[in-house]
């Protein structure tokens, strides 16, 4: 593996305005809102960002390159964000920050376990709440000398964005509701619909993963989300 990024061949020193100038982050996120909001964050911040999709992507990226950061959701389409986690607390070189980020705040304890550096609960949109979780994972080298004023300001993603999450969750429908379908369509538009100020579509997400918690059939629950989402697609459409 290539443990250097080829854009850092002279590594910009980070600066109070920018403290997150001259690294790499990789986000390991599926949902399309999740990243624009991290690639703003990123933008304001200084860093430069690349993104994978699912497990298979970022093993894929891995083989090629090492960011200085990792942000891997923990509610994957092809599996448990954790598993990535303790790859790459194991790989030697490590990278120098492993964040692991979720809408459920429960799962914190095993992302640490699994070897993440920290946890951040989505939505994720502070800069400076951003900022300074990254920073805390970094060595003193790859930190900003002196004083720094703290960024409270939130970033807004772009609202396509949300609209493109209902497109991939309309085609995961479609494919089949097997139990595993119906587990990470609760996990993902849980955490989205949070993200996005949408409470009534969080509120059917939360019943889905409920009755699913439960054992019980949630084809009615199922049934809500379906009609929600292709109201939202309808948005766009109107867009």
């Amino acid at each position: 593996m290539d443990t250097t990024d080829p854009f850092a061949a002279n590594i910009p020193m980070p600066t109070s305005a920018r403290p997150l100038l001259g690294l790499t982050v990789l986000v390991v996120e599926d949902s399309r809102f999740a990243c624009e909001a991290m690639r703003l964050l990123c933008l304001r911040s200084g860093a430069r960002i690349r993104r994978a999709d699912c497990l298979r992507s970022a093993r894929r990226h891995f083989r090629v390159y090492r960011p200085s950061v990792v942000l891997i959701d923990l509610g994957l389409p092809d599996g448990d964000g954790a598993d990535l986690i303790q790859e790459l607390n194991e790989a030697v070189p490590r990278v120098d920050g492993i964040l692991a980020i979720s809408g459920d705040p429960h799962l914190e304890d095993t992302a640490l376990a699994a070897g993440a550096d920290g946890f951040m609960e989505k939505p994720i949109l502070s800069i400076g709440a951003f900022q300074e979780k990254i920073l805390a994972m970094l060595p003193p080298e790859r930190r900003p000398k002196g004083p720094r004023r703290v960024d409270d300001t939130a970033v807004a993603p772009d609202r396509l964005a949300y609209q493109d999450d209902m497109a991939h969750i309309a085609d995961v429908l479609d494919e089949g509701l097997s139990d595993h379908t119906l587990d990470y369509v609760a996990q993902f538009l849980s955490g989205l619909a949070r993200s996005a100020d949408d409470p009534v579509l969080e509120n059917a997400a939360k019943a889905l993963a409920e009755k699913r918690a439960n054992g019980k059939t949630a084809a009615s629950e199922t049934a809500q989300i379906a009609g929600l989402i292709q109201s939202r697609l309808a948005e766009r459409i109107a867009i």
